[in-house]
């Protein structure tokens, strides 16, 4: 297995000749910026798109300093190559990339009120409608989306995410973690801590395992050399993606990353709160999805998230690291079809 010694640096990152189609052009259905927030601190502005046209609504709310193309296999999945069965939500949060970055205190529960504008704007006001996946803070802003309009979720997927940030490491180890967040560091330092918090040692390692657009993928735009090119290692191909964004300065600044950080670590849903959810959503229709080696958000997180929600399906994943989207692309990709499934038997 390759040490981080051996990893590429983020000059031969940036050289590598798949590097400029790292990020897909997935041609969305809709797209546009949605004034939010008028009297409650806003306007601004949210950059959205929708990908395919099915009548089944999918929303994919994602994490902390993430953009919406880190769902991009999922986008080409649910949104093109199955575009005639789903319409795929994507957007990007407050604070970061073409949203607005406003400066002010984020919440969840903010948040989550910024996406019911979008979904309201969209017309999926129907109820049992909405199939809702979160990761990490947005599996946060997805219960608060569910405890503020549950008659409307069809399914609830949390993937990777707590009711409350809580220490479950000694105060020094939790205290070095979120200090290192905002410790001005290289670039590549930047990239290598990244990969070791969101990823097992071992999937880093392995060869790049992506699907990426062909020419029969419904609605992308090829690259000039007319095709998608591989990377060696999965840690090339996540290096590529998280330099598109960082290097992005107009997208990714730290004042929007530290208002997220501040939602996130703020966050709070309680025991009652949670039972609320359960109840009103439906536990059938809930999914908790954690892995142990998740070294963003501890498993003992996933764990108290269980027993205190008591979804109908609820899996922690043995070695699988934070990010299970990409990671474990595959088996997240079937659980969340999976779920889709249930949602729509049960309306």
């Amino acid at each position: 297995m390759e040490s981080l010694a051996q990893r590429p640096t983020v000059a031969e990152i940036l050289a590598h000749p798949s590097y400029p189609d790292t990020i897909w052009k997935l041609t969305p259905t809709q797209s546009g910026y949605l004034p939010v927030a008028a009297g409650r601190g806003g306007p601004f502005k949210i950059n959205w798109e929708v990908h395919g046209s099915g009548p089944i609504k999918m929303i994919w709310i994602m994490g902390l300093g993430s953009v919406k193309t880190a769902w991009q296999r999922q986008t080409m999945h649910f949104g093109h190559e199955n575009g005639e069965k789903y319409s795929s939500l994507v957007f990007d949060n407050r604070g970061m990339g073409k949203s607005d970055k406003p400066l002010m205190r984020y919440s969840t529960s903010e948040m989550a009120k910024d996406l019911i504008e979008i979904i309201d704007h969209l017309g999926w006001t129907a109820e049992r409608e909405l199939h809702v996946s979160g990761v990490s803070m947005g599996g946060m802003i997805a219960q608060e989306l569910a405890y503020l309009i549950p008659e409307r979720i069809a399914s609830l997927n949390l993937i990777s995410t707590a009711a409350a940030i809580e220490n479950t490491t000694t105060f020094l180890e939790n205290m070095k973690t979120r200090v290192s967040m905002f410790l001005p560091k290289s670039l590549d330092r930047s990239v290598t801590d990244a990969a070791r918090m969101l990823f097992s040692d071992a999937w880093l390692a392995r060869p790049d395992d992506t699907i990426v657009p062909t020419s029969s993928t419904p609605n992308v735009v090829l690259p000039p050399s007319g095709k998608y090119s591989m990377f060696t290692s999965n840690y090339e191909r996540f290096a590529a993606q998280e330099l598109s964004k960082r290097l992005d300065l107009e997208g990714f600044q730290k004042k929007g990353f530290m208002m997220q950080a501040v939602a996130a670590g703020w966050h709070r849903k309680s025991a009652g709160q949670l039972k609320e959810i359960g109840d009103k959503v439906g536990r059938e229709r809930i999914m908790v999805l954690h892995g142990t080696g998740d070294n963003m958000i501890s498993v003992p997180h996933g764990r108290k998230l269980i027993e205190m929600l008591k979804p109908g399906t609820a899996v922690i994943r043995e070695g699988t690291g934070h990010v299970f989207m990409l990671e474990e692309w595959q088996f997240h990709n079937e659980m969340i079809e999976g779920m889709v499934e249930k949602g729509e038997k049960g309306k």
